[in-house]
């Protein structure tokens, strides 16, 4: 039992992981024993959180919203170590705004980096898996937004609705591969980037709403990313799995 969410010896790409959940996510498989490669737009960023982590890391720089950045990246994993064997697909942004205001550029920068990036990503990422023929397993980050709505966020639903239905298709298709591919649907988790938007009076209401009365913190993502980091989910995949304090089960 004690081997049952090893991950030692894997190593693992995780975008976006200069801040946030991705900085998290590091953390949290660098202390699991994973291997990793850090990647993001902001190289000092990562730079400075790879010397809070353990074990073999490499750095590289990577915009999702960038055909041509994606292809250098995966060329560059390649002429280090092959392919890797864990994806997180963690990167994303937002730009919150009616729908009534939304414009085409805010439209397009959130779907290029939320939808379009992933696909990029993955698509790069299982392409290196096939070409060697080994296993592996993919983490898309939706959130319970891409299952339900919320005011003044179309374009991020949108998007992060486009990536659970990226994950079942990729997961159907790629299944006799043996590449697993499954997503964590957040609800609010507490990070470095929104804390001071819950500190307000506004978001002690969005608060109010979610039935366990607490955000989330970055921590209680750590089950569920070693689950399907390792072996441990070895039978599952296409798997939209909702963190979020039972916030979509509230009732309408």
């Amino acid at each position: 039992m004690n081997n049952l969410f090893n991950v030692k010896g894997k190593t693992a790409i995780i975008t976006g992981a200069s801040s946030g959940l991705g900085k998290h996510f590091a953390k949290t498989l660098s202390k699991a024993g994973a291997n990793l490669i850090i990647c993001a737009r902001r190289m000092q960023n990562l730079e400075d959180l790879k010397k809070e982590l353990e074990g073999e890391v490499h750095v590289l720089p990577l915009d999702v919203a960038s055909e041509e950045s994606v292809l250098n990246f995966f060329s560059e994993v390649q002429n280090l170590i092959g392919s890797a064997d864990i994806l997180i697909n963690n990167a994303g942004t937002s730009d919150p705004k009616k729908f009534k205001d939304l414009d085409e550029e805010s439209w397009k920068y959130v779907l290029e980096t939320n939808l379009n990036g992933c696909y990029r990503v993955a698509k790069n990422f299982t392409d290196a898996l096939l070409r060697e023929k080994k296993p592996g397993s993919i983490i898309n980050i939706a959130s319970i937004l891409g299952l339900r709505v919320g005011l003044n966020l179309t374009s991020y639903a949108t998007a992060k609705a486009g990536l659970v239905q990226l994950t079942k298709s990729m997961a159907l298709e790629l299944a006799r591969s043996n590449i697993r591919v499954n997503a964590i649907a957040p609800g609010y988790i507490l990070t470095e980037i929104n804390e001071d938007f819950f500190a307000t009076e506004e978001g002690q209401s969005y608060i109010k709403n979610i039935p366990m009365n607490r955000l989330g913190l970055e921590s209680d993502l750590d089950g569920i990313l070693l689950l399907l980091c390792s072996d441990a989910s070895s039978f599952m995949t296409g798997s939209i799995i909702p963190v979020d304090g039972g916030h979509l089960i509230n009732p309408l």
